[in-house]
């Protein structure tokens, strides 16, 4: 192939492709006119990655014949009707449908981690064998307080957006195999235990609570929800409904939790702007904790008023 003849031959119908794709509004006659040229196009395009070594005028082609191609299909825009349907009725129904999930999850979690707390303060050598003695005396004066403000409040708030959204993102994505979400589970409760127990051992009970509660009941609530839902899509595995094939109702449990997933990175975002702005504010504990339980109960709120509601008005997926 002469490539040179080649350009010169189409050069004018690529340079008019061009010029019609980048216009905002074509009249009837220009439509058409640019229907042909972008299959005129393509099929240039064919030839020269047949015949051509030149790489830089075929990536060139493809580019514009891609972008033709887009203007005849149309740019996907994106809809704020779909942003507003999932927000109004798609996360609180589907946050509905898994809530016997998430909220068994949330009361062996607690069970679990008052019987740490109290197991701990009670024995107080436990408390050196699981921190160390030293380790526990810092975590008690400074460490645990600490903690809240080491970092800048924007810098810390990222740092645990980032953590707990790959904390939740573990649970939604191994839940299918149960053990897992149960061991991401134990080792969080583990924590608190440990670290609430040894706080109240050191008589330190007000700073633990005081400092844990204004995100925390956010913050344990999206952790919650994530291992409910996770293991809810185990469910679907090992006990399908009896109309559907076990693919079937993973595969709608799994559309699910994707849902979810998209809503919990919106969750861990405000708990974790709790978490940094709100937990060591300078203001009076009942204060920090009343604006973190008012945000935990309109969560609650929207999870089960509306997605009750939304839950009645959409279709259930068959694997719930």
């Amino acid at each position: 192939m002469d490539l040179d003849a080649y350009v010169a031959a189409h050069g004018a119908e690529w340079r008019r492709l061009e010029q019609l794709t980048g216009r905002r509004r074509l009249d009837a006659a220009e439509v058409d006119e640019l229907v042909a040229l972008y299959q005129r196009s393509a099929t240039h395009l064919s030839a020269l990655r047949s015949r051509s070594p030149d790489p830089v005028l075929v990536n060139r082609l493809s580019q514009l014949v891609l972008a033709a191609r887009a203007r005849i299909t149309g740019r996907p825009r994106p809809s704020w009707a779909a942003v507003g349907r999932f927000v109004v009725a798609d996360l609180p129904a589907a946050l509905y449908r898994a809530w016997p999930w998430w909220c068994a999850v949330a009361t062996g979690f607690t069970v679990l981690s008052v019987f740490l707390m109290w197991f701990v303060a009670g024995h107080p050598d436990s408390a050196a064998a699981f921190v160390g003695e030293d380790a526990a005396k810092e975590l008690v004066d400074s460490g645990f307080a600490g903690y809240y403000t080491e970092f800048s409040a924007p810098t810390f708030a990222f740092h645990l957006w980032t953590h707990n959204a790959w904390l939740a993102a573990q649970c939604l994505a191994s839940g299918v195999l149960v053990v897992p979400v149960f061991w991401l589970l134990w080792q969080n409760a583990l924590n608190i235990g440990v670290v609430g127990g040894v706080m109240i051992s050191y008589g330190r009970a007000d700073v633990f609570f005081g400092l844990i509660t204004p995100h925390g009941l956010l913050e344990l609530t999206g952790i919650f929800v994530a291992a409910g839902v996770g293991l809810r899509t185990a469910w679907a595995w090992i006990a399908p409904p009896a109309h559907l094939s076990r693919g079937r109702a993973v595969a709608e449990a799994g559309r699910s939790a994707i849902v979810v997933a998209a809503g919990l990175v919106g969750l861990f975002a405000v708990s974790a702007l709790l978490e940094a702005f709100v937990t060591p504010a300078p203001v009076p504990v009942a204060v920090r904790v009343a604006v973190g339980a008012t945000v935990w109960l309109a969560f609650l709120s929207y999870a089960l008023f509306l997605g009750r509601r939304a839950a009645g008005s959409t279709p259930a997926p068959p694997a719930s």
